[in-house]
């Protein structure tokens, strides 16, 4: 039997771009939580860290997708040489605000400059699309990064925390800008693999916010990250008020597993349903997979029903950018794939504040109604836009203008 995912990697130019892509992209895991570590150590002072950590966050959440815009139009190298010079240098003037103990108004100025950090996911995305574009293969490409976003988030903040616990505060953010640095210096070098710029004609004025399927995907992702960070935090709290908080890190690192296992299988299967369809399968596995999570009272059961819950996040993922390169122009890719991104940003953030408030509140199992509640989201937002994402007459091909499709 072939294998799937040497086939993609056969691509002239695949191997470099992935792997260079993959360091680049340890930021979007190592930034926001290397800034807390960092902070609260060299300023003992968590409000503080957790504010700088937020600016950075949610200023690149609306930040990421104008940077996007800008590389739909004038290309991955013109646009990423500026905007990661800019961030990579106010990580380090931020690093050294940190160690000199400079006013506290320079650390939120560097975490604000910082976030013209672009969305390397979606860079990398852009090339196999380029590559594979109505093709089996892109899928299998999609699924393979998903895996890859899985593991950074998995790997990169523990590596992060990690670092700078045991070697030095600034010890953590500094490995994520030298990966930033590095890892997006690889992946620029390779021109031959980078997608052309294609008309704006293609697909039309304006930002690929304003299409309906954009906002749609958007909108259910955000609601899907708050699943994530409401679990994070719940299982953090569940862990320690059972006396067992050590557990809390393989407790997550099996919740993830189950999404990387179904992940790595999906993309090697060629699904024959339609991508809107499998996109609400999906998403309902995933929010009544939520459910379970407020009955468990053991930390064994915990593991289990996490681990079950997130079987089906990765099928999510891969399906929800299967139908953005469906349902946006080629000009508008790049920054309708970032808007997905940002909106998985913007609800773990969301689903982490929110969790943090319940657990306050009633206790530490509480926390799982938000990640019931997002899910429930989730799903009504994806089962009330079927129409717009199983539309037969707006799927874009290969930059073209708007066509009937033929089956999906």
């Amino acid at each position: 039997m072939t294998n799937p995912y040497r086939e993609i990697f056969r691509a002239k130019g695949a191997k470099g771009f992935a792997a260079a892509g993959f360091v680049a992209r340890l930021p979007i895991a190592m930034s926001t939580i290397g800034i807390v570590a960092m902070l609260s150590q060299t300023h003992g002072e968590y409000w503080l860290a957790g504010a700088v950590s937020a600016t950075f966050a949610l200023t690149n959440a609306v930040v990421a997708p104008n940077v996007s815009r800008l590389v739909d139009r004038y290309g991955q190298t013109r646009v990423l040489i500026p905007a990661t010079t800019l961030s990579v240098a106010a990580f380090v003037l931020l690093l050294l605000a940190a160690n000199q103990r400079w006013p506290t108004a320079a650390l939120f100025a560097f975490a604000f400059l910082a976030a013209s950090m672009p969305s390397m996911p979606a860079m990398v995305r852009a090339r196999w699309t380029e590559l594979f574009r109505n093709t089996p293969q892109l899928n299998t490409a999609f699924a393979f990064e998903s895996v890859a976003d899985e593991l950074v988030y998995i790997a990169g903040a523990s590596l992060s925390v990690a670092l700078s616990v045991t070697l030095f505060p600034e010890a953590g953010l500094l490995a994520s800008t030298l990966a930033l640095t590095l890892g997006s210096a690889a992946f620029i070098a390779q021109t031959s693999t980078e997608p052309s710029v294609k008309p704006a004609e293609s697909g039309g004025g304006g930002s690929a916010i304003r299409l309906r399927a954009v906002q749609i995907i958007t909108f259910a992702l955000i609601a899907i990250g708050a699943i994530f960070g409401a679990a994070e935090v719940t299982v953090i709290a569940f862990t320690k008020e059972l006396g067992q908080p050590k557990a809390a890190s393989l407790v997550l690192g099996g919740y993830a597993a189950g999404s990387f296992v179904v992940g790595l299988v999906l993309g090697a299967m060629q699904l024959k349903a339609p991508l809107a369809r499998q996109l609400a399968v999906a998403v309902a596995i995933t929010a009544l997979g939520t459910i379970p999570l407020i009955m468990v009272d053991t930390v064994p059961a915990l593991a289990v029903a996490l681990f079950v819950s997130g079987l089906a996040i990765s099928p999510t993922f891969i399906t929800a950018f299967g139908l953005i390169e469906q349902r946006v122009p080629v000009a508008k890719l790049t920054e309708g794939i970032t808007w997905v991104m940002t909106g998985i940003g913007i609800g773990m953030a969301v689903g982490s504040a929110a969790s943090g408030w319940m657990i306050d509140q009633h206790g530490a199992s509480a926390g799982f109604w938000v990640s019931i509640t997002a899910g429930a989201v989730a799903l009504s937002t994806v089962l009330l836009g079927q129409g717009v994402l199983g539309s037969r007459a707006v799927l874009f091909r290969q930059g073209s203008e708007m066509a009937p499709a033929a089956a999906e």
